[in-house]
């Protein structure tokens, strides 16, 4: 099973701060620290920024020599037309865009996405080739109501079925991202992380008819170099998706130094 380190850059870093990061990961000691981790053809170190970043991110991984992917932290659920301010996923793969983050906490909450958009950006962006990562997760409230596993199987239910199983695996990645630890600087245990993991599995079994071994989960919610170690050590967890974590070049290396062996 594959590893991945998702850098998640939301609404930050300039076309300055870029070079910057990537002039660090370009220093002799740190390129060949890089590639020794991504030498491993089981561990992914990928990139979401900015749409307008997204080619200039792509060059600037080429320039390292090693195989880092860029993609986009959202897509519209239209291939074309009079929709001012989206972006299309043919679009994105025209730019080289290697995948999509569909249905983060924020979209969901800040832009109203329901469960009916989401299916139809993913079921968009794998018509294009786009490798997806989902994010699921529940709110405080929903979890102290002993409701975060249902809620998640209703997200996932609504969003995921009918898709083919054989594309399921090797395109769709899941992010358990609960809400309470998104930028919160609070994150769920190893073992609470854990326990959700597993149970994401069992709905993929149960729900979707999906086989849960070969479904990459990754961990999001205020993950860092300091915990990152304990989280990787879980048996279902196969990576993160890192919000603030991921805009310092040192850290994001830390990050990826973390990946399971």
């Amino acid at each position: 099973m594959k590893t991945y380190i998702i850098g998640n850059w939301k609404m930050n870093h300039n076309i300055g701060e870029i070079n910057n990061f990537f002039s660090f990961l370009n220093t002799e000691e740190q390129k060949k620290e890089l590639a020794r981790i991504l030498r491993d053809e089981n561990k992914e170190a990928w990139i979401a920024p900015q749409y307008i970043h997204i080619g200039m991110v792509k060059d600037l991984c080429a320039s390292l020599n090693v195989n880092m992917r860029v993609g986009s932290q959202n897509s519209s659920t239209h291939e074309k037309g009079a929709f001012t301010g989206e972006v299309s996923a043919k679009a994105l793969k025209d730019i080289g865009a290697h995948f999509v983050i569909v249905g983060h906490s924020e979209r969901r909450s800040m832009f109203k996405e329901d469960y009916k958009m989401l299916k139809d950006k993913i079921a968009l962006a794998l018509s294009f080739n786009l490798k997806v990562v989902f994010c699921i997760g529940e709110t405080l409230q929903e979890r102290e109501e002993k409701r975060a596993v249902s809620v998640v199987r209703t997200q996932m239910e609504e969003s995921l079925k009918g898709i083919d199983k054989s594309v399921f695996a090797s395109e769709i990645i899941l992010a358990y991202e609960p809400v309470w630890a998104i930028g919160t600087g609070k994150n769920a245990t190893p073992d609470e992380a854990q326990e959700m993991h597993a149970a994401i599995r069992g709905i993929l079994t149960n729900s979707l008819g999906i086989d849960p071994e070969t479904a990459a989960i990754l961990y999001g919610g205020s993950v860092s170099p300091t915990n990152i170690s304990d989280l990787m050590k879980q048996k279902d967890i196969n990576g993160v998706l890192v919000g603030g974590a991921s805009l310092k070049p040192d850290d994001y290396l830390k990050l990826c130094q973390a990946q399971k062996r």
